[in-house]
């Protein structure tokens, strides 16, 4: 990867000039048998239209903070990613109440009320789908992301020095953030074309840098498995021979 990245957005571009039909995330739910394979393109345009959503619709401003309550899952992921684009602070698991926007899923809506900004809601269907009504106070990211635009531009330049990511107590700018994906890529055994399969649930730093951020920086991908415990080991060990699975954290 390009040594002067110092953002997550830096990494993806990174990353899409260098190779956009590789894969880049592997999604598995092994509660309802769902897998989602998204190449470097696909992902980076997910990112592109969703970054396009929290700047123009939902008005985000660089320095915003964005609770963040959803699950290890592929739309997770991209809403990292946006937020890095835009310059927005991405609060995983964060306070509502303390956020300027909200972001979750189907079993936080009562949590996420709190807040007094925007709010969205995704319903984690498999393909990306809409909930079957909306819930009450909250856009559908499935309804509001497919005619925003396939290319992204910020209004302003993300500063990489600013902060990008709460998780755990732990608050980390861009620049922070990739020297540590970059510093767990490197202890994972992680290299270009690295198939890292992981289990780790994403309220963690551990969780994010294996489940994305790691991947990312090193030029590999991640299949990332939810609910993995309902895998026996026989299960385990056809994924990974059917992934081509270089390296495991679960």
């Amino acid at each position: 990867m390009n040594s002067s990245d110092r953002t997550p957005a830096d990494l993806l571009r990174s990353a899409l000039s260098a190779d956009p039909a590789r894969p880049l995330v592997t999604f598995y739910d092994d509660a309802t048998g769902e897998r989602v394979e998204l190449s470097v393109a696909t992902f980076a345009n997910w990112v592109a239209k969703t970054a396009n959503l929290l700047q123009g619709d939902l008005a985000a401003e660089p320095g915003d903070r964005l609770a963040l309550l959803l699950p290890a899952h592929w739309q997770s992921a991209v809403w990292l990613l946006a937020c890095s684009s835009v310059g927005v602070v991405a609060d995983v698991q964060g306070d509502p109440a303390a956020a300027d926007l909200v972001v979750t899923g189907p079993d936080t809506l009562e949590r996420a009320r709190a807040c007094q900004g925007e709010r969205v809601a995704l319903a984690l269907r498999p393909l990306g789908g809409r909930f079957p009504q909306a819930p009450e106070g909250f856009a559908d990211y499935a309804v509001e992301v497919p005619s925003q635009g396939d290319r992204f531009a910020p209004f302003a330049p993300v500063d990489a020095d600013a902060p990008a990511l709460a998780v755990g107590g732990a608050e980390l700018t861009g620049a922070q953030l990739v020297a540590r994906a970059r510093e767990d890529a490197g202890t994972l055994g992680l290299v270009p074309g690295s198939r890292l399969l992981t289990g780790r649930t994403y309220d963690t730093w551990e969780g994010l840098s294996t489940g994305l951020f790691a991947p990312l920086a090193a030029g590999g991908s991640v299949v990332l498995c939810r609910h993995i415990g309902q895998l026996d080991a026989d299960g385990l060990a056809k994924r990974v021979e059917s992934e081509r699975v270089t390296n495991t954290a679960v």
